[in-house]
């Protein structure tokens, strides 16, 4: 696998939560670095039960599941996930490498499969098509004003004009969007941009409000004293 510090750290794309499965705690340390460098929010966990337990409370867009798992088997988890029609793209990853293993996840209804060791630039390419592929039903543009957010095509506009955003900052634009003018509190923010475990900077969501500021406008985002920030009525 190619070394994690090699990777760019900001890529123009919204921010998404991925569940990692991997009991390996090099492995999986390795894999959520990369990742949370790759502009993704990244909960690790090291069980299947937990890994159920996460996908009943918290939506993805991604689940990278590995095939040998203590507590609930992953070939279980995987069967229960499609029984409730959840269709969240799975990427299995495991050393079981023959063609009837193959054959097997994905019958079992894994969306991918790819095999240790793999390149790390490899597994990023996989999952963007595994998310591509699961988005099925179009996304509608988001509208506030002069603003205009598309979140299938990646991109922030101000009268028309394309505005250049980092994966956080689109991320909490596109959280303040979805509310409308109803007010997000700095925790709910932070759990826009943050995985599990990931060290939270104490002044994120206030560099990241700046920013936009900076960018789209001043008066976009009010904030509202002791509760957090929203949108401003549109003039």
């Amino acid at each position: 696998m190619k070394a994690i510090w090699k990777k760019a750290a900001l890529i123009p794309s919204p921010l998404m939560r991925i569940l990692l499965v991997e009991d390996d705690p090099s492995l999986g340390a390795t894999l959520q670095s990369w990742l949370q460098l790759d502009g993704y929010a990244v909960d690790w966990v090291r069980r299947g039960d937990l890994a159920e337990t996460a996908l009943r409370t918290q939506p993805y867009q991604c689940v990278l599941l590995d095939r040998g798992l203590p507590g609930l088997s992953s070939d279980g988890l995987l069967s229960g996930l499609r029984a409730r029609r959840n269709d969240v793209p799975v990427l299995m990853i495991t050393a079981r490498d023959t063609l009837h293993d193959r054959i097997e996840g994905l019958d079992l209804g894994a969306d991918d499969y790819l095999v240790k060791p793999f390149d790390l630039e490899e597994l990023s390419a996989r999952i963007r098509a595994a998310i591509r592929r699961g988005a099925r039903q179009a996304t509608a543009v988001l509208r506030h004003g002069r603003i205009e957010l598309d979140p299938a095509a990646k991109q922030v506009r101000r009268d028309g004009e394309p505005v250049v955003l980092t994966a956080r900052e689109f991320a909490v634009l596109h959280a303040l969007m979805l509310h409308g003018q109803q007010t997000l509190s700095r925790s709910q923010l932070e759990d826009v941009l943050y995985g599990w475990g990931e060290e939270v900077e104490s002044n994120a969501v206030e560099v990241h409000i700046h920013h936009l500021r900076r960018k789209l406008g001043r008066d976009l985002i009010r904030t509202v004293r002791g509760l957090g920030y929203a949108l401003a009525p549109p003039p």
